[in-house]
């Protein structure tokens, strides 16, 4: 599916996930991991608490942006699962 929009976030945050990395994008797919299982994709352990753990983190690093940071990596995430499920 790396036609898809987002799979380059969803494939490092699922990497990051199995190495064991709290990076945004492993919270991203913490976030989406029930319905991206339900997807088929392999979802490691999940990051406990990722919706606040991911503000918290943009917060560090956009500060006053990081709430339009985060409603954009949430849209980013839910279109990918969309997609996915379309091409299933």
């Amino acid at each position: 599916m790396s036609h898809l929009p987002g799979q380059d976030l969803i494939d490092a945050g699922l990497e990051d996930l199995a190495r064991g990395r709290e990076s945004v994008p492993a919270l991203l797919v913490s976030i989406g991991a029930l319905r991206l299982r339900r997807l088929g994709f392999t979802v490691p352990d999940q990051i406990p608490f990722p919706e606040r753990r991911l503000y918290e983190r943009l917060q560090e690093t956009e500060g006053d942006a990081a709430h339009s940071r985060y409603n954009g990596l949430i849209r980013r995430l839910v279109s990918f699962e969309r997609a996915a499920e379309c091409a299933s």
